[in-house]
């Protein structure tokens, strides 16, 4: 007997509708085709063992199981439930008249119970396009899917209670949420703030510019001075993620495997930290069978690279195409997937390698010509991209002292929603720009004029300060972010004056 079941292929972020031919004659070979990896070809001792533990044999036939496209390769152990139901079917141990209005998979373990999976919501969103009825998977992610509305979601603990459910013998209740309602109830929720960070106010400002505009940023100070404190902040002032946002973000998240279990939609910006030692393929995602790397974990959310000098210079060098394109194109023999990866980078470094150069009151002892070689190992590609270079130094005990509170990220952020939605007004018709940091040349050409004040200050600092070429449009895109923040329509000398001091490692002569 032919039975057929549902299952699906994560590629990318995005799912594809697998269908398992299940066919049972006789003989006695088991036979599973259609581009199987290893995981699912072990499907069928774990599949043997299960059945054993709920008093059930595999039927002694021959049983052909077929995955079709067979042009898709399949991969990974959740496999194992929509197999083992077809068999059971196709063998007429239990009834199949609902098999094709359910999405089935998960991992079966050697007693039975499902393991949880990877890639729940991309399949979840496929089902209810393809009109299934229902999803049934492993009861640890019943929750991730509920995220999806028109769609039944059933989580089962073990390989019984899906039999029984299929059967008619169990009634199980589908997994609903309130989506909007817990999103909205999780936002603004942080565990660091602005306020805990003693002095550094000009630093806190260019944060302030960098998150209004979704500039990337770049902080370059001695050890202790504060440099990774004021970053892990930074997504404390960033606008709240949209539904639509959180929903693309938690696909990337749930396609890795880093969804906890007890959480369905993400609420809060993603914030990435990895060390430098990385490689260039977890980085930007890749490998054997390609998965997201942290460029696009970071998806929405922050990319911090500390100490960004000792990161391998090819791991930096990736990082160029998606920074300019805010997405990562991997290409095999067989197959291209596409990452999604736009992310605010905040870098930061030591100005030196014995991290003491320009410091007010400890003296650099780097030999002549180190401080600029320890700057080169970072492109002038790579900074190109990089809008706001900021100098922090450390605070003096007098503001460490001070029990005066800093102003809280709440107000900051405030600010920062209002000149982004000043941004979405002015660039509702282009699709591919949300924030002045994603302005191609046409429009920074019409919308960052400048009267003619403010025009001779800027061919006064390019000449004077001796900036290079590539800063002049930088320092366009953050003048109007500053304009934006002060609710002005034009760009005045005041924010062309504010721009010009977030140029730091452009200056000729800065490092020596």
């Amino acid at each position: 007997m032919l039975v057929k079941t549902y299952g699906a292929a994560v590629q990318g972020i995005h799912a594809t509708t697998i269908t398992i031919e299940v066919n049972v004659s006789q003989g006695i070979r088991f036979m599973l085709v259609g581009l199987p990896d290893s995981a699912v070809k072990e499907s069928h001792e774990r599949i043997v063992s299960a059945l054993q533990m709920i008093d059930l044999r595999l039927p002694k036939y021959q049983i052909v199981v077929n995955m079709a496209p067979a042009d898709i390769r399949k991969e990974g152990s959740s496999y194992d439930l929509p197999i083992a139901i077809g068999i059971l079917a196709a063998a007429e141990k239990m009834n199949h008249a609902e098999l094709d209005k359910y999405i089935i998979m998960g991992e079966l373990s050697l007693d039975g119970t499902l393991q949880p999976m990877k890639g729940v919501l991309p399949i979840a969103i496929k089902a209810r396009e393809e009109k299934f009825k229902g999803f049934i998977l492993p009861k640890q992610n019943a929750k991730e899917a509920a995220v999806v509305n028109n769609l039944e979601v059933y989580g089962a603990e073990n390989l019984k209670e899906v039999i029984d459910f299929l059967n008619g013998d169990l009634k199980m209740e589908p997994v609903t949420i309130d989506t909007r309602n817990e999103f909205y109830q999780s936002l603004g929720q942080f565990e660091l703030d602005f306020s805990d960070v003693k002095g550094q106010e000009s630093v806190k400002r260019a944060f302030e510019v960098a998150a209004a505009g979704g500039h990337n940023i770049i902080l370059v100070g001695p050890p202790g001075a504060g440099k990774s404190m004021l970053a892990k902040r930074i997504p404390t002032i960033l606008p709240p993620l949209t539904i639509h946002e959180a929903l693309e973000t938690t696909k990337i998240h749930s396609v890795a495997g880093k969804i906890d279990k007890e959480t369905s939609l993400m609420s809060q910006r993603p914030f990435r930290s990895p060390h430098h030692t990385i490689s260039d393929v977890a980085l930007v995602g890749g490998g054997g069978f390609p998965q997201p790397g942290e460029i696009s974990l970071a998806h929405h959310g922050v990319l911090f690279l500390d100490e960004l000098p000792e990161f391998k210079r090819t791991v930096l060098e990736v990082m160029r195409q998606p920074l300019e394109d805010r997405k990562i194109t991997i290409s095999r023999a067989k197959s291209t997937i596409e990452y999604p990866a736009s992310f605010m980078l905040v870098a930061s470094m030591n100005p030196c390698p014995c991290g003491y150069y320009n410091h007010p009151e400890k003296k650099c002892v780097c030999g002549p010509g180190m401080v600029q070689k320890y700057l080169s190992r970072i492109s002038g590609p790579l900074l190109d991209r990089i809008d706001i270079h900021i100098e922090i130094v450390p605070v003096p005990f007098e503001k460490l002292a001070d029990a005066q509170v800093s102003e809280s990220s709440e107000k900051v952020r405030e600010r920062v929603i209002k000149a982004r939605k000043i941004q979405q007004e002015r660039f509702k018709d282009s699709p591919n720009t949300h924030c002045n940091a994603q302005m191609n040349s046409k429009e920074l050409r019409q919308y960052t004029v400048l009267n003619e004040s403010a025009q001779t200050l800027l061919r006064n600092a390019m000449l004077k300060l001796n900036l290079s070429a590539r800063a002049y449009d930088r320092i366009l895109k953050v003048s109007r972010t500053i304009a934006d923040l002060d609710n002005s329509g034009n760009i005045e000398t005041q924010h062309i004056s504010e721009a010009i001091n977030y140029r730091n490692l452009d200056r000729e002569g800065w490092a020596g």
